[in-house]
Parts: structure tokens; sequence; C-alpha cells
């Protein structure tokens, strides 16, 4: 088969595996009882993003091929999220938020790390086939996001976005990625011996990138930007859900489908994906990242002004731009690091990549999230124009510092001189 069909077919499963859930879980938990606790899982994606991307990052540098590490980490997600749905069948609206939430941890505890270590056996099946990632990865992705998309109209159209049933196609997708592993192609690992220091024995060198100033800044902000990339994942469909409470809404399509409509970020998404090759050349990362950023400010601002009536352009327009916004900062951000990392260091750069993002910005984006939420509802009623100017303010901040204080061009120059 074709490399990149195999490649293509990978990422369909790997994001169908998360689009299956992640967009409907707050509406799934919201039915509980346990819509005060949206953040905590959103933020639990981050926390294992702190440390695991990482570990496995260091462990397909230095002791077990990428390739057999990620089925590894399928398998085991895919238990564990299967089990998660199974006591969701077991106890509905009886079950006890420690064991669902312990089961879901443990398998986004592994999920989370195969998004980088997909990255990577992507990027070395390219290279050594002679392919530029730059120019050929972004096709290939854009099958990710078929697969998310694909996922959840699926859990739409047959009315899991409410049931544990999500947990369940998620899981069966993990562990059909897992017999799939075993056909990728194969990743080499640093073979080096002779005697290492602490570091160089446990892959650590991934953190010298923080020596290079523009790196270090990038990845600062990195983490700054990442609080936005979960927000609307927890947040969006139970606010849209929150108009068929409103009699002029109740019966709008985006109230009856809210993950059909929220899907246009995805169709959105797949589309930005294919325009990276030509930004990134033209523009370069620091203006990439900073449409990024203007594209988050309209994604959460035009949230805040809609509505699923006359005011469901703005909700549609909030859609389409979120694939600017995400696509502008995390795929760029992970070719980025890859073309500024010497290859024996690479899973363990988007490792690092994925800490900054998904870990410590996710999960502090998720916490703070929920606190502005939860801050901003009386009587069971939240104030979610008020939520989403805040993240909006937030956005357009982060953008200004970002412009001010990244200069990778600058670096450069003193580097040639020396």
């Amino acid at each position: 088969m074709n490399l990149r069909v195999r490649l293509a077919l990978m990422s369909f499963l790997q994001f169908g595996v998360w689009g299956a859930y992640l967009t409907c879980m707050g509406l799934h938990l919201m039915e509980l009882g346990m819509g005060h606790h949206i953040g905590s899982f959103f933020a639990m994606q981050g926390f294992v993003s702190l440390f695991m991307p990482t570990l496995m990052g260091i462990v397909a540098d230095r002791w077990i091929p990428a390739q057999r590490l990620y089925g590894f980490c399928h398998l085991m997600a895919g238990v564990f999220m299967i089990l998660t749905g199974l006591y969701g069948q077991q106890e509905g609206t009886h079950a006890a938020f420690p064991v669902l939430f312990g089961l879901y941890s443990m398998s986004v505890a592994f999920y989370m790390p195969s998004l980088a270590l997909s990255y990577s056996v992507s990027y070395n099946a390219l290279l050594k086939e002679g392919m530029d990632p730059v120019r050929t990865f972004p096709p290939i992705r854009v099958f990710g996001t078929i697969g998310f998309i694909a996922m959840m109209w699926l859990v739409d159209i047959l009315d899991y976005e409410h049931t544990h049933h999500q947990f369940l196609v998620s899981g069966m997708l993990s562990l059909l990625l897992f017999l799939y592993a075993f056909t990728l192609p194969s990743c080499p690992v640093n073979g080096n011996r002779g005697k290492q220091s602490f570091v160089e024995t446990f892959g650590l060198q991934a953190f010298v990138l923080f020596k290079k100033r523009s790196m270090a800044v990038f990845l600062i902000f990195s983490m700054f930007i990442g609080v936005c990339l979960q927000i609307t994942n927890g947040f969006a469909t139970p606010f849209i859900n929150h108009f068929q409470r409103i009699p002029a809404y109740a019966d709008s399509f985006g109230v009856r489908y809210p993950l059909i409509l929220y899907s246009i970020s995805q169709f959105s998404e797949t589309f930005c994906i294919l325009l990276i090759p030509f930004f990134m050349k033209h523009f370069g990362i620091k203006r990439v990242v900073l449409i990024a950023m203007v594209a988050w400010f309209f994604r959460f601002g035009l949230l805040g002004m809609g509505n699923p009536g006359s005011g469901v352009w703005m909700f549609v327009l909030s859609m389409i731009v979120y694939g600017v916004a995400f696509d502008f900062f995390n795929i760029s951000g992970s070719l980025y690091v890859n073309q500024s990392t010497d290859p024996g260091l690479r899973s363990s750069a988007q490792g690092l990549f994925m800490l900054m993002t998904n870990g410590v910005g996710a999960t502090f984006g998720s916490l703070a999230a929920q606190a502005v939420v939860n801050a901003h509802t009386m009587d069971g009623q939240v104030e979610w124009s008020t939520c989403w100017y805040i993240f909006a303010g937030y956005a357009i901040v982060i953008g200004l510092l970002f412009y001010l204080m990244f200069h990778p061009q600058q670096e450069r120059v003193r580097e040639a001189r020396v």
C-alpha cells in the first residue's frame, strides 16, 4: 500500500478516537449531573500531557521503536475507554465521579502521547522516503480531521452524544489502531552506547531546546496558546445546548444537532491544513502563529455574540475561523519544532511540544475556563456571552505579547555571524 495512504489511514483512526467523545463529553457529563466537573475531565487530558508524551517520546527515541510504542498506547487507551463506557452503561445516572473519572483518566494517559508518536512515525517515514514533511504531511493530516468529523457525525446521528456509547465507540477505534500499528513503517531508535550522563541516558536532551532563545520563547508561548485549545471542546456544545430552554431557539437545527453544527469547525480545519505549506513558506512561523491568535479572538468573540436564530451566521463564522486558529498553531508549531530539532531528538521534542501545549497549557486552560464559567453562573444560568468575551480578550493579549517577544529571524542572523 502507498505510504501516504497508510499514514492517512493512521491519521483518520487516530483522530476518530478523539472525535467520538471530545466535543460531546460535556453533554454526557451534564446528563449525569457532573456538569461542574467538565473542566476536570478536560484538564486531565492536559495533566497527563505534562509527562506522558515526553516520557513516551524518550522511550521511543532510546529503546522501543515509535510505531510499536504507538500500538501499545492505543491498546491501553482502548481497554480503559471501553471500561469507562461499560461502567457508565451499568450505573447510568448513579455513576460515581471518582470511578468514572479514574477509568477515563487512565485511558487519556495513554491516548495523549499517541498524538506525538503519530507525528514522529509520520515524519520519520516521510523523511526515509526522501519526502519533505512540510509539503507532504499536511495533506496526510487532513484525514485525521476527516476521521474526527466522521465520528462526530456518527455519534450525533446515532444519538450517542448524551450517552456512554461515545466512550465505547472511541475505545473500539483505539483497539483497531493497536492492530493497525503492526503494519506501520519501522522507526529507528538511538542505539548510541558507551558511558552516558543521566540526561543522555533518559533522553532528556530535548530540554536543551530551551537554551536557544527563540525556541524557548516559542515553547513558553506554546503553553499560553495551549490554554485556548480545549475551551470550546469542553463548553461549546453545552453552550449551544442551553438554547433549547429558550422557546424561540428550541427547535433550531443547531440545538437539535449541536455536533453537526460544531463539525463545521473540523471541515474548516481540513481545508486550512492544506494552506499551511504556503503560509509557512511565505510568511514564516511568527506570522502564522499571529494569524492563529487573531482567529482565536474571533472564535470566542463570535460565540459570545451569536445565537441559533438570527445570529446563527456568527456561530457558523466562529466554526470556520477555528480551522485557522487550531491548524496555524498546532500543526505549524509541530512542523517548526521538527525542523528545529536534531533527528535523534525529534520524538522527544514532539513530546516536549505536547507537554507545553496539551499539557501545561490545556490543563490550566480547562481549569481556568471552568472557574470562569462557575463564576458567571447564578441560579443554574450561565452568562455565556461574558465568558466568551473573557476568553477572546485573553487570546488577543497573548497574541500581542507573542508579537513583541518572538524574533526567530534576529537569532538566525546572530548565529550566521558567529
